[in-house]
This record gives C-alpha cells, sequence and structure tokens, in this order.
C-alpha cells in the first residue's frame, strides 16, 4: 500500500455561458492560418497552422521532433511572427548548438529554459507571442501538484493549463510528448482528447527517411502525411518520394516488384522484395516480413498454393518492402504474390511494370480506392505497363491515358499470365 496525497483538479477550460441558437443563426467563423516553408508539411495540418491550435506532436527518442519545431519556428520568425519556445529538456546552450545547424539567426524567436509551468505560462502572458512551443510535456511540472513531472495527473494539469492559455490568446501552442515502447503516446488518454491535432513523427533510426503523419485533426483531413530526409543540416521535405525510393532499385533481379500504394492523399510508389530459398528444416520453414503484415502474406501464401497450385512447404520465404517503408495497405497484395511467383520460378518481372491490387480468399483480384493517382504516379516515372484490377480499369477508360499500357486481370492465374 502507498500513500497518495489528494489532488484538487483544476477547472477544465469553459466556453462563456451562452443560451441555445439555431444552428442557421450561427455565425461562421474563419479559421486564421500561418503557413511554413516547407510546402509539403502544411497539407498536414490542414493548409497551415490554425491560430489558437493546440497541437501535440509525438515520436520515438531522437527522431526529430525537436529539429522539426525549431524549423517551424524559424519559419514563423522570418514570417514576422513573435515564437516562444520553452525548452524544459536541454538548456539553452544546447538549444544553441542545435539553432547553429539548422540557420537560426534572425526574427522574433524567443527561448525559455524552465520546467515550471506557472512561470512559463506568466513569461508566455508577458511575452504574448503568436506561437508557443513546450518541449516536452513531460518534463513539465505544476506547483499545484505535489507529484513529480511526467505523472498523469502532471501531465493532465501542463495540457489543461497551455490549452486556456491558446485559446484565450489565440496562441497556436505546441507540445511535444512522450512515447511508450508500445508506441503510444505517454500519459493520459484524455490528453489526446483535449487537443486539436495530434501528429505522429516516425522512422527508421538505420534510415534517413521521416514521416510526419495526422492522427486526429480538427482543422483537416488525418489522411495526409509528409516525408522528410535527416541530414546534417536538418530535416528536408522529400517532394517526389516515389523516386527516392526507387532510385537503388536492381535491375534483371527476380522477387522485385513495383506496387502503387496510397500514403494519406498521395500514392506512392514502393519496391517488395521476395527470397525463396530451399529450407534447412523440413516441414517447418521460416517465413518472415519487412515492412507487411506477417499474418496478412502468410494468408496470401496459402491462396497461391491453393489457387496456382505452387509448393512453399520446402521453402523459406522472407518479404522485405525496400527503403524501410512500411505498407498496410491491401492493395499491395497482388505484389507480394508477384514477387514470391518470381523468385520462386526465377522469372524476373519488366522492370517497366507496376502492380497494384487486393486479393480475395477465392484468388479474385478487387478493385481498390484512387486507381486513377496510381496510375498517374507511374507514368510520371516512367513506367509503361500498370496491372491492376479489371473492376479499377473499366472506370479509367473515358481518362486520356494513352502513354501508358493499363492491363486488367479478374484473378491471380490472369495477372500471374500477363505478368510473366
Amino acid at each position: 500500500m502507498v500513500e497518495e496525497v489528494e489532488e484538487e483538479a483544476s477547472a477544465e477550460f469553459s466556453f462563456p455561458p451562452s443560451d441555445p441558437v439555431l444552428y442557421k443563426d450561427i455565425k461562421e467563423a474563419g479559421k486564421e492560418r500561418i503557413k511554413t516553408s516547407i510546402e509539403e508539411l502544411n497539407p498536414v495540418f490542414g493548409g497551415g497552422v490554425v491560430l489558437g491550435s493546440l497541437v501535440l506532436i509525438g515520436g520515438e527518442p531522437g527522431i526529430g521532433k525537436s529539429t522539426l519545431l525549431l524549423q517551424m519556428s524559424r519559419d514563423f520568425a522570418l514570417q514576422g511572427e513573435k515564437v516562444l519556445y520553452v525548452s524544459g529538456e536541454e538548456s539553452l546552450e544546447q538549444v544553441k548548438i542545435r539553432g547553429e545547424r539548422l540557420g537560426l539567426r534572425n526574427g522574433n524567436l524567443y527561448f525559455l529554459a524552465e520546467t515550471n509551468l506557472e512561470r512559463i505560462i506568466s513569461h508566455a502572458e508577458k511575452l504574448n507571442p503568436r506561437v508557443l512551443i513546450l518541449d516536452s510535456v513531460q518534463a513539465v511540472f505544476s506547483s499545484k501538484l505535489s507529484s513529480s513531472p511526467g505523472t498523469i495527473s502532471q501531465v493532465r494539469e501542463a495540457a489543461n493549463q497551455v490549452f486556456r492559455f491558446a485559446k484565450k490568446g489565440q496562441v497556436s501552442s505546441f507540445l511535444i510528448g512522450h512515447i511508450t515502447k508500445e508506441g503510444s503516446l505517454a500519459g493520459p488518454k484524455s490528453l489526446e482528447h483535449m487537443v486539436d491535432v495530434v501528429l505522429y513523427f516516425e522512422g527508421e533510426r538505420d534510415h534517413s527517411y521521416r514521416v510526419l503523419r495526422a492522427l486526429k485533426n480538427r482543422f483537416g483531413p488525418v489522411s495526409e502525411l509528409a516525408l522528410f530526409e535527416m541530414g546534417a543540416k536538418g530535416l528536408k521535405a522529400i517532394s517526389n518520394p516515389s523516386a527516392f525510393f526507387l532510385k537503388e532499385r536492381p535491375t534483371e533481379e527476380a522477387g522485385s516488384v513495383v506496387v502503387s500504394t496510397i500514403k494519406g492523399s498521395r500514392p506512392l510508389l514502393a519496391e517488395i522484395q521476395a527470397l525463396v530459398s530451399s529450407t534447412l528444416f523440413a516441414g517447418n520453414p521460416r517465413r518472415m516480413t519487412i515492412g507487411l503484415d506477417h499474418f496478412r502474406v502468410a494468408m496470401l501464401l496459402a491462396i497461391v498454393e491453393k489457387k496456382m497450385g505452387f509448393s512453399f512447404s520446402g521453402e523459406d520465404i522472407y518479404i522485405n518492402v525496400a527503403g524501410g517503408l512500411s505498407l498496410d495497405e491491401p492493395a499491395t497484395d497482388l505484389g507480394v504474390i508477384a514477387s514470391v511467383v518470381s523468385c520462386l520460378k526465377n522469372r524476373v518481372i519488366p522492370q517497366d511494370v507496376v502492380v497494384f491490387g487486393e486479393v480475395g480468399l477465392s484468388g479474385e483480384i478487387r478493385s481498390v480506392s484512387q486507381p486513377l493517382a496510381r496510375v498517374k504516379e507511374a507514368e510520371s516515372l516512367g513506367f509503361k505497363t500498370v496491372i491492376m484490377p479489371q473492376g479499377n480499369l473499366s472506370h479509367l477508360e473515358k481518362e486520356d491515358l494513352s502513354e501508358i499500357n493499363l492491363q486488367g486481370a479478374k484473378n491471380i492465374k490472369q495477372a500471374l499470365g500477363i505478368i510473366f
């Protein structure tokens, strides 16, 4: 048994008292937005950062959250906005070292090394910035509570006070949040409900690229994402991610296929690689996947065995999405099957072919969303043939796509016949 001091809950932010109003009598409020100079970043916020919004950004340690927000602070300051960056985990000297690397120079960009929440809010009220950044919400503490920083009550209190300050003064506020070992944001779930926008900044430590995606957005779609490459001078937006991930694709190698997938609202071409080799452990072959759902791949292999008559019982199978990408869309099913069969039969898939389509348990190829965007992306990168579901092909007959050869398939047998 551990004794706990009962803490008085702070008052939540509430709207001023009002009477019921008819929907047609409600006045429209135009949301003013601040845009960054990183064009790929603005769509993630729904067209720019809304004044008075509260944004929570989470990510693994060292992934680049502070770097991203420092670059955004630099952009806001250069536009003439007053920015207050509160560092609760690094000294001002450490921030200065990173700032020199990122090219921070002029503008109304103020820094504060402080962990006491009341002092932070007091300084912010005196300075009256247009943008407030708190790095991180787990590092600050309120003197109203006796618990240590990072506890549920402290995190909730910090978010509450910043939320009230943001709404009262129409200050665009950002909170950096830690990630638990399960990959979710640390702290109470109410933290995500309280804020207007929840963003995840993720990527592999061994790869230079990073992905920023929205999990919640009250001012725009949650499907948007932005890709960045981490370099010596900070994060650089990748304007053409398809070319970035395909630039080192091998030629004339069996087991390699390009699939067209959708990340957010953006079409993306990625390479799926398969390696099929004889197993040393008869009756217990290995099945390893990187970047794909392991259980879905196992299902697709069973479909190929049943419908095409191939046997994988004596084969180890390794499947990888090149570049460290993670693909969770069913439209990659046909690409997985094509790459495995290509390596099993040692038949090379032509370099200028792109495939996409969802595969059902009966071996049928089902239609997927946004076929035109997928085809246009393949066409822009010089691919000559797209193999796709027959249902999608019938919807593209009215489009002017004379520069690329579109082939429809109803089932995997027909699709593999076209590919090979």
